[in-house]
């Protein structure tokens, strides 16, 4: 979803790239450095990760060989060559249990084998960090666009489907158009309009918190306005105790942007205006 989302802004800047997928395995180390030797690329953008949040808990190794180990390989490769690295990671670094936004140094403290993983690989990643080889790590929630399977796809499908949709109430966060992310990391870089940004740790979200309820309400008013197929006249809230999942997820995990808007000159654009144009795309109905 993303790195589709990635290589379509990077051809329409008319830059140069190769794009991977299973071709070169991140978890296999020496793999990613003969493709960083013999393709000396100056940014590598890493969209990879081992998602399934709750078969993690049950095969942390196969989580960890592409979160953790993945990141690390690739710091690795980029030292080698002299490349920038911008890295992707999670809200689900973070316990859940705070009541304000979460900054970049706030302590992270995952409840996840999946939180787990993805916060070792920002740690390893983050080691090889020089000044010929700047990294960038760049947190994220809760993603939605056009190239993959995501919430936002689910509940239209749902909204057509059934008489009633029951969502959780209790999580809240910050949903996130992969198009803006896309835009957001080229720009951090230095892949487009502007000089690089200072290399670290950033958050980027679609501004606007909202519970999994209130985003599946959203997504049920949006679809009324533009004349998509709804069958559902309500969403109804849950708890979380009402849904286990073997894996906990944050019950709050809404993250500060405050860093990347200062080097980026620009708030993101509320989640309800990514979200209208993502539905209204003239390619929306075919993608879901």
């Amino acid at each position: 979803m993303l790195g589709t989302a990635l290589s379509e802004r990077l051809e329409r800047l008319g830059l140069p790239h190769v794009k991977t997928d299973r071709d070169v395995d991140i978890g296999d180390r020496q793999r990613v450095l003969e493709f960083a030797e013999r393709e000396r690329p100056s940014l590598i953008l890493n969209a990879a990760a081992y998602t399934r949040v709750d078969d993690a808990e049950t095969h942390e190794a196969d989580a960890a060989r592409v979160n953790t180990l993945g990141p690390e390989h690739l710091g690795q490769a980029a030292a080698a060559i002299g490349a920038r690295v911008v890295h992707v990671s999670t809200d689900y670094v973070f316990d859940g249990r705070a009541t304000a936004p979460y900054r970049e140094d706030a302590p992270c403290a995952p409840a996840s084998a999946y939180g787990r993983t993805k916060w070792q690989g920002e740690r390893r990643l983050l080691s090889s960090r020089s000044e010929r080889s700047p990294i960038y790590v760049v947190r994220t929630s809760w993603l939605f666009g056009e190239h993959g399977p995501n919430f936002v796809r689910t509940i239209t499908k749902l909204l057509a489907e059934r008489d009633e949709l029951r969502v959780v109430a209790d999580q809240e966060g910050r949903p996130t158009y992969t198009g803006d992310l896309a835009d957001a990391l080229l720009e951090l870089a230095g892949a487009s309009r502007r000089a690089p940004a200072p290399d670290g740790v950033y958050h980027f979200a679609n501004s606007g918190a909202v519970s999994w309820h209130g985003f599946a309400s959203a997504i049920r008013e949006v679809a009324l306005e533009l004349g998509l197929p709804v069958r559902a006249t309500r969403v109804v809230p849950v708890t979380t105790a009402e849904f286990p999942r073997p894996a906990p997820r944050p019950a709050y995990s809404v993250l500060d942007t405050t860093r990347m808007e200062s080097v980026l000159g620009r708030a993101p654009r509320p989640f309800l205006s990514a979200l209208r144009a993502y539905l209204a795309a003239p390619n929306a109905e075919a993608s879901r």
